[in-house]
């Protein structure tokens, strides 16, 4: 297969914040990545129907809201559901340390907190994706 990496950004739950989800999205792109943005307020549901039908590599999950240990798991399971368990999963934001192992026990392949330099997710998205 010989066509970009396809990554989804999206904003699971409630979170009205999104700036830190459109830089890392603007950075995946200009690396290279073709990125579909899903905007604000996406249900798990709606984050893995998308995924789905965008075909993507990757779905990359941003939350502020704090609901992460519920809404990153969720997504997983649901993309597994939906035959999308070769999609890597990563999520960014503000995650305190102590909930990261129960989120990679999970599916969730790397998280990405505060401060971390978007090529380190880029090198991460590039040396993780499953692709036949």
């Amino acid at each position: 297969m010989n066509r970009p990496i396809r990554v989804l950004v999206a904003k699971p739950g409630l979170d009205g914040h999104d700036r830190g989800a459109k830089v890392v999205a603007r950075a995946l792109r200009d690396a290279g990545m073709e990125v579909i943005y899903t905007g604000l307020r996406q249900t798990p549901e709606q984050i893995a129907e998308a995924a789905i039908q965008e075909d993507v590599d990757c779905v990359a999950l941003s939350i502020l809201s704090g609901a992460h240990n519920h809404l990153f798991p969720k997504t997983v399971n649901l993309l597994k559901e939906k035959g999308g368990d070769d999609i890597l999963v990563v999520g960014g934001g503000v995650i305190p340390e102590e909930d990261i192992p129960a989120l990679k026990e999970a599916g969730i392949a790397a998280i990405f907190t505060p401060g971390t330099p978007t090529g380190v997710s880029i090198d991460f998205i590039r040396q993780n994706i499953k692709r036949a």
